[in-house]
This record gives structure tokens, C-alpha cells and sequence, in this order.
């Protein structure tokens, strides 16, 4: 089982060339755009943005780093937003989660913006691989630096990233 595995990735590769996609999500790489529902309904692109620095985090209210890396995440929106930071949460929830993703919202105290994408396009735009999957996105809409899996607190390195991006 683990060679036919092995097989079907290495003709993945060589056919679509789907390991050199991920590559192409690069930093200095223009992001792509998104549009997603907010929980009023309103339809928000992430280009309206532009000038701010973005955080993006691809989420879901069943996933456990999620739900880990969210008060910190919040605490660096609370830090950071008077500078211009502003974090953009996609839940990647299936249709119908509305409720679900209120809740999460009310219990993690979210104030920044959330987006729903029931059909996870961002998941495919932006190579997710997984979830929790983090890009923080410089004012004029390139990708400064990116994160497949949680981030933890004190992460210096993601924490040098926005303090860069906001300079």
C-alpha cells in the first residue's frame, strides 16, 4: 500500500506538476485574491485590504490547533491594528456552519474579521496542505512570509515578520 502511495505521488509530481505548485507560493509572490461571506452576509475580496498588512488564516471551528493558535492570534490583532494590521480568519467549515462558527467566535473573544468559504477555494488559491494555514500578506498585496500548522506563542520569527511588514 505504501508503494502505491509512494507511486501515485511521484506521478503527480511529473503529470500536473503539482509539487511545483507549491512552490510558486513564494515570499515577494502576489497573493491571490479571495472573496468569502462575512457573518453579516456581505460578500468582503480580500483586495479591499490593500494598504493594510493582512494576516490570513485558513481555519475551521473542529480543528484543535485552531482552536489553540486563535487567543493568540487575537492578542497580536489587539497589539498590532493601530499600526494598520488587520487578520483576515477564513473558516474553511462546510455549508451550514454559521452557528457553529458564531459560537467560536464568541467563545474566543474574535473581534478581527471572519470570512466563511463552504467550497475552501482559499484552501486550493493559497496550497493549503492543512489546517490551520497562516500567510501574512504586506500592504501592497505580496506575500511577506507563510505558516502551514499552528503558531505557536512567542514564534520570533512570525512576530519579526509582521513587525517588518509594518515598518
Amino acid at each position: 500500500m505504501k508503494i502505491t502511495a509512494l507511486l501515485a505521488l511521484v506521478a503527480c509530481a511529473a503529470a500536473s506538476g503539482c509539487a511545483d505548485a507549491r512552490r510558486q507560493l513564494h515570499a515577494g509572490s502576489y497573493v491571490p485574491d479571495l472573496s468569502a461571506v462575512a457573518l453579516n452576509g456581505d460578500t468582503i475580496s480580500l483586495r479591499s485590504f490593500r494598504g493594510d498588512v493582512v494576516l490570513l488564516n485558513l481555519w475551521a471551528t473542529w480543528c484543535a490547533p485552531c482552536r489553540e493558535e486563535t487567543p493568540y492570534l487575537q492578542s497580536k490583532y489587539e497589539e498590532y491594528r493601530e499600526r494598520g494590521f488587520e487578520i483576515v480568519g477564513v473558516s474553511m467549515d462546510n455549508p451550514g456552519a454559521g452557528d457553529a462558527i458564531e459560537s467560536f467566535v464568541a467563545e474566543y473573544d474574535v473581534t478581527y474579521t471572519i470570512l466563511h468559504d463552504p467550497r475552501q477555494r482559499a484552501m486550493t488559491s493559497f496550497r493549503a496542505i492543512g489546517l490551520p494555514a497562516t500567510f501574512l500578506i504586506n500592504r501592497d498585496g505580496t506575500l511577506r512570509w507563510f505558516l502551514y500548522g499552528p503558531i505557536t506563542e512567542g514564534n520570533e520569527e512570525f512576530t519579526t515578520a509582521i513587525e517588518d511588514a509594518l515598518r
